[in-house]
C-alpha cells in the first residue's frame, strides 16, 4: 500500500552538548530510538542530482521505501511497507524503482547507510526532531522541526533557535551527508 504525504521541515545543525541539553531540556533521555536510512541511488547518483531521496528506512522490525521530492518549500514523500525479507532483497540485490513509483525508472542500488538516533516531542503545533546521526565514522547532531504551514513553522522554529540559544548552522539533507561522504 503506497502512502503520500508532505513534508515541511526545518533544521539546524547543533552541538553534541546541546543535542543531550535538548533531550534533557524536554526529558527525552529514555525515548531515543534508532532508525537507518538505507540510501539508494544509480551509478551516477542521477537521483541525487535531480534532489530525489530513494530511501529505505528501518525502525525495529519495520521497514518502508520512501520517495522524497523537493517541490517548493516542502517535499513530496511516498512511502511503501515493506516486508523483512523484501527489504534485505533490495538491500543486497538493488531494485527497479518503478516496481514502487509509477513516475520514476532506474535501477538502484544500495550505496550508503546512516544510523540516526532521534527522539521526538510535539512542539507548537508540529513535532521536534532531536538527532544524532552516524555515517562513514562521522557523529554529527541536529535539531529538525515539521509543521503543516511553511510561513509559521519557519517563524516557529526561528523563535526556537532564538529561545533556546542555538545559533542555526545550516546542514545538508541526511542523504547528501551519507551519499557524498566517503
Amino acid at each position: 500500500m503506497r502512502k503520500t504525504n508532505i513534508e515541511i521541515e526545518f533544521k539546524s545543525g547543533i552541538t553534541e552538548e546541546k543535542y543531550f541539553e535538548l533531550l534533557e531540556l524536554f526529558e527525552l533521555e529514555n525515548n531515543v530510538f534508532k532508525q537507518t536510512n538505507y540510501y539508494f541511488d544509480t551509478d551516477e547518483l542521477t537521483l541525487n542530482s535531480k534532489h530525489i531521496v530513494l530511501r529505505i528506512r528501518q525502525k525495529g522490525n519495520h521497514y518502508k521505501v520512501t520517495l522524497k521530492k523537493q517541490s517548493g518549500n516542502g517535499a513530496f514523500e511516498d512511502h511503501v511497507l515493506l516486508s523483512k525479507d523484501e527489504a534485505q532483497n533490495m538491500i543486497k540485490n538493488g531494485f527497479n524503482t518503478k516496481e514502487f513509483f509509477d513516475d520514476i525508472d532506474y535501477f538502484v542500488e544500495f550505496r550508503a547507510s546512516l544510523d540516526n538516533y532521534r527522539a521526538s516531542v510535539p512542539y507548537k503545533d508540529g513535532i521536534l526532531f532531536i538527532d544524532r546521526c552516524l555515517y562513514h565514522n562521522i557523529k554529527d547532531h541536529e535539531v529538525e522541526y515539521e509543521h503543516n504551514d511553511y510561513e509559521l513553522g519557519k517563524e516557529i522554529f526561528e523563535q526556537f533557535l532564538i529561545d533556546k540559544n542555538i545559533e542555526f548552522v545550516k546542514v545538508k539533507r541526511k542523504s547528501e551527508r551519507a551519499l557524498l561522504t566517503k
